[in-house]
């Protein structure tokens, strides 16, 4: 794979797990562990970051903690995943634009950047919970068969406005047809089709690079 050069004015980090699983699911996909995953960090908050709890300020690697704190502080963030819990919506080498917005404007259907054991998970939106004066968020992989535990507020870090994929970026849609369920199951079963289907990706990304 080749190696991606960023501008000297990015911050360019490596995370372990995105777009990943945050317990064992039944199928070889999960079980599979994705690689390092690149990522650049740009824009500059527009406000000061909301506080979060204690326990969730001490983070394994400082750039994560940095990526929390400007999409807690209205920013943005560029993000390259690795992941296949998304498939087909979200494949290994897309760059994704994650903007930080008011709880109120993300709504079920949008993918969503959740922060969650010092790791960062991209899952869609399925559920908002509302128990008198608290709201956690339910998200699931396209991909996989249960959703995730659910999610506090502070959690929820923001929602994916762009994917960036070989030449060609696009808003990803909120609406999964039952075509696009059922290649989310075929690929999350079987192994031999999801390598088969990522192989023709890669092989398809080569090619529109070779020809630009």
């Amino acid at each position: 794979m080749r190696t991606t050069v960023f501008r000297r004015s990015s911050i360019r980090i490596l995370l372990s797990g995105t777009s990943g699983f945050s317990r064992p699911w039944r199928c070889r996909a999960a079980r599979s562990v994705p690689p390092n995953s690149g990522a650049i960090f740009t824009g500059m908050p527009r406000s000061l970051p909301r506080p979060i709890p204690p326990a969730r300020e001490a983070h394994e690697d400082p750039r994560l903690g940095l990526a929390a704190e400007m999409l807690r502080g209205q920013g943005s963030v560029h993000l390259r995943v690795w992941g296949t819990s998304m498939l087909p919506s979200v494949w290994p080498g897309d760059m994704l634009t994650i903007q930080s917005l008011a709880h109120d404007e993300i709504v079920p259907g949008d993918i969503v950047l959740v922060q969650r054991d010092r790791r960062f998970f991209i899952h869609r939106l399925v559920e908002k919970r509302q128990a008198q004066d608290c709201t956690s968020w339910i998200t699931r992989g396209d991909a996989m068969p249960d959703d995730d535990p659910p999610a506090a507020a502070f959690e929820l870090l923001g929602r994916v406005t762009c994917i960036r994929r070989g030449n060609r970026s696009f808003v990803p849609s909120r609406r999964v047809s039952l075509i696009h369920l059922a290649m989310a199951r075929v690929l999350c079963r079987w192994g031999r089709v999801r390598g088969l289907a990522l192989n023709i990706h890669a092989a398809r990304l080569q090619a529109g690079a070779s020809h630009s």
